[in-house]
């Protein structure tokens, strides 16, 4: 009898040992959870960094960040246009999946009241700022954010209130960090350590973005001879940027969190100063930037190199694979050990294998500041795939009313092919050379995405009844004469 009541009493122990063993292992759980730094720059060019080989520009501290990373070097954003490709970053998904394709709904014409339902839809849709948050995560947001205010995206802290009765939009107070010092960045590191929870930071400086006004030490710096005043400018914002970047890093490391936390560097679009362009004749539409840069599905538009650090667990190496934006999500989640939605495109790029099974990507180019809530297609201008040594660019005319098409409109080829290992800066059109693998390309692209929008030689037209819900017209819209448009 002793017996049978002493093994009962051993069995309650066996169990309730057991039940705070998988509590402790939850609780370790998050723990053991690395801190995740996401790093975003703002329109800078794939080749603009020292550990990509620019013969001038100088960022002495990402270079010691790729050192120690695992560098693709053949990384591609969703849309050369900041808002949308940020939008893919967080949610994994493609700007016609998630709804955000351009800037603005239409220009700056009611702009703040037309947002609200766009940003009402994107916010149904999981990221993976919400799910760390869910999981224990304390998440920063800091620079660029176009989705309302900090709150709204599910971080637990942050800048940006976007409230446009006080001018809110893009970021709003928070693109003063890096340019005003990096404290509200630093106090949160602080309170993560404190609180000993991992946290997640979004670190999306307004830099080397416009206006390019760096410390006149910087402009000293690159000053010559003969060198473009734009260029100067643009080389001194992106060694700005870099320093922040240093700062940000070294905080780290001083905390003593180097070891348990995963860098993760992109950039939102690439930028390529008007000078460098010159030679262009239809560089004249556009005054703000290089024509085939930022805006563009061109190399300068959509390339950037996408870097993961992890010490002990990623193994610094360059790899010639490709990398995509919407690989942050489905990466992020596998590193904190989360589940991610089963549907995401993208691929874990902690995973060898699933980045060696790659063989294309693919993205988008819409209007710029112009969007149809439900339907992304119709202000399509681009889809492209990028395929070995190739890259296939097709183009579409969809609404484009703004200034903005101008960075479009002087295209009127159907499409354009590359060989981008030969020809990375897309100099020698080929696609009369190689009629086979355009074709072969354009079915890739078809297979990925189909879209509504079909081109019909120089004008389009909204295809399918998918796209023409009751009181609604197909449109049609011939090109505009390049000859009689002149940026203001």
């Amino acid at each position: 009898m002793v017996r049978k009541r002493t093994s009962r009493v051993v069995s309650v122990i066996a169990l309730i040992i057991c039940a705070a063993g998988h509590l402790y292992g939850a609780d370790q759980h998050g723990a053991d959870q690395p801190n995740v730094v996401v790093i975003i720059s703002d329109d800078q060019a794939w080749t603009d960094y020292g550990f990509m080989g620019h013969p001038v520009i100088q960022t002495p501290h990402l270079d010691r960040l790729a050192e120690h990373s695992l560098v693709m070097d053949r990384g591609y954003v969703a849309a050369p246009l900041c808002r949308p490709s940020l939008a893919s970053m967080l949610t994994g998904r493609y700007p016609f999946q998630h709804g955000i394709t351009g800037n603005d709904v239409n220009g700056s014409t009611n702009r703040a009241a037309l947002d609200v339902p766009l940003r009402k839809a994107f916010h149904k849709l999981p990221t993976f700022v919400k799910t760390l948050v869910a999981h224990g995560y304390l998440a920063h947001q800091s620079g660029k954010w176009w989705e309302g205010s900090w709150k709204d995206g599910g971080f637990t802290d942050g800048m940006t209130h976007g409230d446009p009765q006080r001018r809110g939009r893009h970021g709003d107070a928070g693109l003063k960090i890096g340019r005003e010092g990096m404290k509200p960045v630093t106090q949160f590191i602080d309170t993560a350590v404190t609180e000993e929870k991992p946290f997640l930071l979004w670190y999306a400086p307004f830099l080397p973005h416009t206006p390019h006004n760096p410390p006149q030490r910087l402009l000293k710096k690159y000053q010559k001879e003969g060198r473009a005043a734009d260029l100067v400018k643009y080389y001194a914002m992106c060694e700005w940027f870099d320093e922040t970047c240093g700062e940000l890093l070294d905080y780290i490391d001083e905390k003593n969190l180097t070891d348990n936390t995963m860098v993760v560097y992109i950039c939102d679009n690439g930028w390529a100063a008007p000078s460098t362009n010159a030679d262009d004749p239809n560089q004249k539409l556009w005054k703000g930037y290089a024509q085939r840069s930022k805006s563009s599905p061109y190399e300068n538009g959509i390339r950037t190199p996408i870097m993961i650090s992890w010490p002990g667990v990623v193994k610094p190496e360059r790899s010639k694979r490709f990398a995509h934006a919407i690989d942050l999500f489905p990466t992020i989640a596998a590193a904190a050990d989360v589940e991610v939605p089963t549907d995401l495109p993208g691929v874990n790029l902690l995973d060898a294998e699933k980045r060696d099974a790659r063989t294309c990507v693919f993205g988008v180019c819409n209007a710029t500041h112009n969007m149809t809530l439900g339907h992304s297609d119709e202000t399509l201008q681009y889809l492209w795939c990028v395929e070995g040594d190739w890259k296939l660019l097709v183009r579409y005319h969809g609404s484009d009313t703004t200034k903005y098409h101008n960075l479009h409109v002087w295209d009127t080829a159907p499409s354009r092919l590359y060989n981008v290992a030969e020809d990375p800066h897309e100099r020698n059109e080929c696609s009369a050379e190689h009629p086979d693998i355009v074709a072969r390309l354009k079915k890739e692209i078809e297979g990925w995405h189909k879209p509504e929008v079909t081109a019909k030689g120089d004008q389009v037209s909204l295809g399918g009844d998918c796209c023409l819900p009751s009181g609604r017209q197909a449109f049609f819209m011939n090109p505009a004469d390049v000859s009689t448009i002149v940026e203001k």
